[in-house]
């Protein structure tokens, strides 16, 4: 895609449930909860040294998928930029090149578009669909894989085989894994360690976010031999109808067959214990997914170490990590908004 200053990348909603297969599953029940909402994503560049020669800024976007349907997507920025995805697991963002000259001051690039998100919920009890069979992204074979944090050997595949001992069946190891994991950690983000999604560190302090929850639950469900992806966006307040979000949200999902791909969130169920059954096979409304995966290796490559995650603004200056302040920002729409 050729480079432009503003763009409008406007999809109908028609055209956005063809690109994404029937749009929303035909898994989700009649009375699934849908929300939809207006979001603006503002990374604000800082002015540059006089002495700097490059700055490259690599800003995620959001993509359609079976729960989620984003159109009216627009790009506002003084400077130039190209579409790309990251090869592995096909992450898009936006990617610019500014020369240093060209930032003596401080400049802002807008993302903003309009989302419908749909509950995803899978019925685990009786027949499964056997339709969510085919609603896999990538290759399997790489969710079974370790990532930088998330080591399969040692104190986390001893973890898993103890907690799933004598267990055969796919789906009942899941659950003893998911329950092991709220039962044995606290969401609490005091002091440092937390949210790098480090599942030994989660593992050994038994404390931190939603990113440390699911780093432990993914690497005891892959040592276990069940495939099992971390994504992430951002969390909707479900008592709010607009305002600024705070920051990331994070939860994942696991692979059994017949089921197909199955919605987790244990860091939700561990602050809403009600909940606790309803997020092993469901992911609610409030929230906006932006990107799957760990360990992503930009396009053009950054000269960093690959991302941890990819939820906020990269940017490099001749090189080197370049840190960027960014606001989120959302708007409920109702039935009549235009």
């Amino acid at each position: 895609m050729k480079s432009r200053k503003t763009s409008v990348l406007a999809f109908a909603f028609i055209a956005v449930i063809a690109c994404v297969g029937n749009g929303f599953s035909s898994l989700s029940q009649p009375s699934a909860s849908v929300r939809s909402f207006e979001f603006t994503y503002l990374t604000r560049i800082p002015g540059l040294p006089a002495d700097a020669k490059l700055s490259r800024i690599w800003i995620p976007l959001p993509q359609s998928d079976s729960y989620q349907a984003i159109s009216e997507l627009k790009i506002a920025s003084p400077f130039p930029y190209t579409s790309r995805r990251d090869s592995e697991y096909g992450n898009e963002y936006a990617y610019l090149e500014i020369p240093a000259a060209k930032l003596g001051s401080p400049a802002e690039v807008r993302v903003s578009f309009q989302a419908t998100r749909q509950e995803h919920r899978v019925a685990l009890a009786g027949n499964a669909n056997v339709a969510n069979v085919s609603a896999g992204m990538g290759n399997l074979q790489r969710f079974l894989q370790p990532d930088r944090r998330v080591p399969l050997q040692g104190i986390i595949g001893d973890l898993s085989a103890q907690e799933t001992r004598g267990i055969h069946d796919p789906l009942a190891k899941a659950r003893a894994i998911y329950d092991y994991v709220i039962a044995t950690m606290r969401y609490d983000k005091s002091g440092t360690g937390w949210g790098n999604g480090d599942a030994i560190w989660a593992c050994t302090a038994k404390r931190g976010n939603c990113t440390d929850f699911h780093s432990l639950f993914i690497g005891m469900m892959r040592a276990a031999g069940i495939p099992a992806r971390f994504e992430i966006g951002f969390p909707l307040p479900a008592d709010q109808h607009a305002g600024t979000i705070p920051g990331y949200h994070c939860w994942a999902q696991f692979y059994v067959e017949p089921y197909g791909w199955i919605p987790v969130d244990a860091s939700e169920a561990w602050k809403h214990p009600e909940k606790k059954d309803y997020f092993f096979g469901a992911h609610d409304d409030n929230r906006l997914q932006f990107s799957v995966g760990r360990d992503i290796r930009l396009d053009p490559p950054q000269q960093g170490e690959p991302l941890n995650y990819f939820i906020y603004p990269y940017a490099e200056l001749d090189g080197k990590p370049l840190p960027l302040e960014s606001t989120f920002l959302f708007q409920d729409r109702t039935s009549g908004s235009n």
